[in-house]
């Protein structure tokens, strides 16, 4: 991948994703979902999460910077066993479908979160979420899976929050500190396994964090 390469629209795309990142990040999370499907279409689908990875490890930065102090840490440590287990499910899947396969399966995520997002909005005056372990367990599951494969676990973990009935701020700080660590965990099994973080990536990357600095002020 050389960066003289891309065309002006295929910049303004990149740039454009960088933006809905950091505003993702800070307090608008569902915008992120238009970010997936684009870098898939410019990248290919597995290749693709190689380069959005460390754009959002770059945007977690700026979200538990801001709210680090509203992290409900109780939560957490509930959630993270079992998004590590969907996550070495998603690494295993990775491994043995081919790439039409690969963005299938992100495809099917998207609409998938596309559609809890929805239906958490026409309930969100309902107090019907239970909170018990089979819901971590399920959300845990299906959230390290779905940010594995395609980076699209924002829904699903926002709508494990909201049955903790958590304030504004507790809600993002928390989700802030929880993306944080899952992508830490996820960066080296990109480079070792999967292999689609390069040198080449990084730079890509690095070349879009003012971008992604100036989603996150947006957000905020």
């Amino acid at each position: 991948m050389v960066l003289t390469d891309f065309s002006i629209l295929q910049w303004l795309l990149l740039a454009a994703c960088a933006i809905f990142i950091g505003m993702s990040k800070v307090g608008v999370p569902g915008i992120s979902m238009i970010v997936v499907p684009t870098l898939a279409f410019i990248f290919g689908g597995k290749a693709s999460t190689g380069i959005l990875l460390p754009m959002h490890m770059l945007a977690d930065l700026f979200g538990v910077g801001y709210y680090h102090r509203h992290a409900e840490w109780k939560y957490l440590w509930k959630l993270f066993p079992f998004a590590f287990v969907g996550i070495g499910l998603a690494l295993w899947v990775g491994e043995v479908v081919n790439d039409e396969w690969f963005k299938n399966i992100i495809a099917i995520l998207v609409f998938l979160c596309i559609g809890l997002m929805l239906w958490k909005d026409r309930k969100k005056e309902q107090q019907f979420f239970p909170d018990s372990l089979w819901f971590a367990a399920s959300m845990g599951v299906l959230g390290g899976f779905a940010t594995m494969i395609g980076n699209v676990a924002g829904p699903i973990f926002a709508i494990y929050l909201l049955a903790m009935h958590l304030p504004k701020n507790s809600f993002i700080g928390t989700g802030a500190w929880f993306f944080l660590i899952i992508n830490a965990s996820k960066f080296p099994l990109h480079i070792f396994v999967w292999k689609t973080i390069s040198w080449e990536t990084l730079t890509l990357d690095i070349v879009l964090l003012p971008a992604i600095a100036l989603g996150a002020f947006l957000g905020i």
